[in-house]
């Protein structure tokens, strides 16, 4: 009776919090300048590191405050989300910017139109076409400081690194691949090694791990909330993109659950996670990467043990081998109504990419804070630190590279079929199984 009256309290919790973000959408003080596509002069807080070409920017940011005219009185914007768009002079000085700044723009309110509709799952009611960055600072919050701080100095001494590896190693630490070249994006994502360009559950258990001799030191009560305030930090340094949302998310469940002393198994700390994500943003369900996160997390909790058991050879095959096809396992239900395909090539571009991706992680991480300080001073020791980081970014683009090419993939009727041989497989495998009991078995005599 608990369970069914707690299961109908949190479907109704649900419903509502659902229907107060669709509310939000519809009814907003930018509801009416947006539809008569008002001009306006905003102030905003961007949301993410702005995106776009050369001389054009694409960014959402959260309105404060708007005046259909500069000498007219402000009104509160009730912190609704935007998409900014600039080209021209006001493109390349917006892309300087980084999420927290805060700015002043001028531009022409206007409803979003085609592609750009999929952002009203990210909560943005509008775009706002800039004309004029009338001023900006680098924003008030604390933590926004420090995480673009500690960004800064991650990121300073790949500075020494050729492009495309340069976005790579950022893509691989922090999840930005703004500067990744379209074409390296559609070899990883055919390849199926997508998710190593996004940061999730083995970044946040290797910063924790980095910071587990500070928090040592301390009680219990000081470790939560150390690892906690590492968390967030590390998260809003990320972005908050839906994989780290659901890393940083398991994590803060596991450290309550082992404060509380009831620790808490994987597949639980993920529905832990997931059901406070959704109450806390509902729109969350329409996150293809957050999908993507939450099924292959679930395939390697549900999945990766028994296959590991079962794969011939050495123990450090079978966990590489299962735990990929767990994931791979995981992520088809959301690959194929999207993508349309599953690559059959995944299996083994990730047993050779992944093996390479964790020393590029820490290595990538080390030799960029190392090069960073020393490059001041010693620039040449900063580019021999980061040749180990240019050969492993060169394996892993390789890899994907070749993987890329290669034909075979599987549809939603190869999946099916695929399902219908398993079953099949495994059927005949536990009547061959009771077979042989039975013929071994001892019949008792009358």
């Amino acid at each position: 009776r608990g369970l069914g009256v707690g299961l109908v309290a949190v479907a109704l919790l649900g419903v509502g919090v659902t229907q107060r973000a669709h509310d939000g959408l519809a009814h907003s003080p930018l509801a009416a300048p947006v539809e008569e596509r008002a001009e306006v002069v905003v102030r905003a807080t961007l949301i993410e590191d702005p995106r776009g070409g050369p001389y054009t920017a694409r960014v959402l940011a959260r309105v404060h405050v708007f005046a259909i005219d500069p000498a007219s009185t402000t009104t509160s914007a009730g912190g609704r989300t935007v998409l900014v768009t600039a080209a021209g002079d006001v493109g390349p000085r917006l892309r300087l910017l980084a999420a927290g700044d805060r700015v002043e723009l001028a531009g022409w309110l206007a409803p979003l139109e085609g592609f750009d509709r999929r952002l009203r799952w990210r909560h943005a009611v509008g775009r706002l076409d800039a004309t004029e960055l009338v001023s900006f600072d680098g924003g008030r919050s604390p933590l926004a400081r420090v995480a673009n701080a500690l960004r800064a100095l991650v990121l300073r001494g790949s500075d020494y690194l050729p492009a495309t590896e340069r976005s790579l190693v950022a893509g691989f630490l922090l999840g930005d691949t703004r500067g990744l070249p379209r074409t390296v994006e559609e070899q990883f994502r055919a390849a199926g090694l997508t998710h190593l360009l996004a940061v999730s559950g083995a970044n946040v258990a290797f910063v924790l791990i980095v910071v587990s001799p500070v928090l040592r030191r301390l009680g219990l009560r000081g470790r939560l909330l150390g690892g906690l305030l590492v968390l967030l930090v590390f998260g809003t340094m990320t972005r908050w993109e839906p994989s780290v949302l659901r890393a940083c998310a398991m994590a803060a469940c596991s450290m309550l659950a082992l404060h509380a002393g009831r620790p808490t198994a994987g597949l639980r700390a993920l529905a832990l996670a997931v059901l406070v994500l959704l109450l806390a943003d509902p729109f969350l369900v329409h996150s293809v990467a957050f999908l993507l996160s939450c099924g292959a997390t679930a395939g390697i909790a549900v999945l990766g043990a028994p296959l590991s058991a079962r794969v011939p050879g050495p123990p450090w095959f079978g966990d590489v081998l299962g735990v990929t096809l767990a994931a791979q396992l995981g992520v088809a239900p959301v690959l194929l109504p999207v993508f349309g395909t599953v690559p059959l090539v995944a299996l083994p571009a990730n047993l050779v990419a992944v093996p390479l991706a964790g020393p590029l992680t820490i290595w990538g991480l080390v030799s960029g804070v190392a090069g960073g300080v020393v490059g001041e001073w010693w620039p040449g020791g900063a580019r021999l630190l980061q040749v180990p980081t240019t050969l492993l970014a060169r394996a892993v683009l390789a890899v994907a590279d070749v993987a890329s090419g290669a034909p075979f993939a599987v549809d939603g009727r190869g999946a099916w079929g695929l399902v219908a041989a398993g079953a099949a497989l495994a059927a005949a495998g536990r009547a061959r199984g009771a077979r042989r009991v039975g013929r071994h078995a001892r019949v008792p005599p009358r």
